[in-house]
């Protein structure tokens, strides 16, 4: 039996392993953190084609039972007149991060897949076939074939491509806060969108009356960016963005990368998976349901197509134009300094929202 390395055990690495064992294919997953991955302070919403590929694998339950829907999504402008109101297009489903990975590794756990933690993938070598892995602190493992599920800063995309270029700062900071004031509207079911004149902000309300919150700003130092910093720059607006964020205890506070183009996604017996392969600004909201995606298709393929190179040269075909066009609407959607336009049009979403995978359809 074919047994498959994933080297990530975040959303890619984990469902990853599922969908192969569904295939018929054993894998095990080696994780370089010691407790989940990084970022876990953020939240995410997976949208719904992330929550059709996870149901495509019968994993979608458990992400149900530990997030809540949110049905629209409003866009306001920075003086708070509404801009439009969008359906979220079914089943999306918002959770924090740290307890997705929780979610899906217990799954995985559910399910037989071994799990490894401290495992920091160093050099990965093809000697006659078979794929020899070697690990940070000193240990190595052997498999039929590799996956690099390990983000955005991949230690398998350089392996397969030494010359890969590196993640592209987007030239946004990004932070995630979550307060349980409740003197500003609340928005429950729903995402409130501001386009403010400063930066970008949004937030919604989880059943239990706490609001989650982001913020996207221009570039801002790390080493300095404070909580003030944001207040300071949504106060202009007419809109309850700054008083939400002066109401925050924590945030995380962080710089946005990308990878706008990856040239080579596979080689004989390793192939890259999510932000691996592809990573989006965030401003799309999709970084999770198209790792989602990469997942099942990927594991179609190989269950479908004998020969291992053949199969990942399949899977690339089937996900490079799509993930990169979503890539680059996401960059563009970031970076528009004239935010109102840079809302998108419900109609202008449907390739990306309605994308649905049939787990009995053969590959061609």
């Amino acid at each position: 039996m074919t047994k498959a390395l994933i080297i990530g055990g975040g959303i890619a690495g984990a469902v990853t392993a599922m969908a192969l064992q569904k295939a018929g294919i054993t894998s095990e997953i080696h994780e370089a953190y010691d407790t989940g991955a990084d970022d876990i302070g953020a939240f995410l919403t997976i949208m719904r084609n992330g929550m059709n590929a996870l149901h495509a694998v019968d994993a979608h339950q458990p992400v149900i039972d530990a997030g809540f829907p949110a049905t629209d999504v409003e866009y306001l402008d920075g003086s708070g007149t509404r801009i439009t109101l969008n359906p979220m297009r079914g089943g999306a489903q918002t959770l924090k991060r740290s307890v997705l990975y929780r979610v899906l590794h217990d799954e995985t756990t559910h399910r037989g897949i071994p799990l490894h933690h401290g495992k920091r993938l160093v050099l990965a070598s093809i000697v006659d076939g078979v794929v020899h892995a070697q690990f940070k602190d000193g240990s190595t493992a052997e498999g039929d074939l590799l996956v690099g599920a390990d983000g955005i800063h991949s230690a398998t995309r350089a392996i397969i491509d030494p010359d890969s270029p590196a993640p592209r700062f987007t030239g946004l900071t990004i932070a995630y806060g979550y307060t349980k004031a409740s003197s500003f509207q609340q928005s429950a079911d729903a995402y409130r969108m501001i386009a403010g004149s400063r930066a970008f902000f949004g937030y919604t309300t989880a059943p239990d009356g706490e609001t989650w919150w982001f913020a996207r700003a221009p570039e801002l130092d790390l080493s300095t960016a404070t909580k003030q910093n944001f207040v300071d720059l949504l106060a202009g607006d007419n809109t309850p963005a700054a008083e939400i964020v002066r109401s925050t205890d924590d945030l995380f506070i962080n710089n946005a990368y990308d990878v706008p183009e990856t040239r080579h996604w596979y080689n004989d017996s390793m192939v890259l998976v999510g932000d691996a392969a592809h990573a989006a600004s965030p401003a799309s909201g999709q970084g999770a349901s198209l790792a989602l995606e990469d997942s099942v298709i990927l594991a179609k393929c190989l269950r479908d197509i004998a020969d291992t190179r053949a199969a990942f040269e399949k899977y690339t075909e089937i996900r490079r134009a799509r993930v990169e066009r979503l890539v680059a609407e996401s960059a563009e959607q970031g970076s528009n300094p004239n935010r109102r336009a840079a809302v998108p049009r419900p109609e202008d979403r449907h390739w990306l929202y309605d994308y649905e995978i049939d787990w009995n359809e053969a590959i061609a």
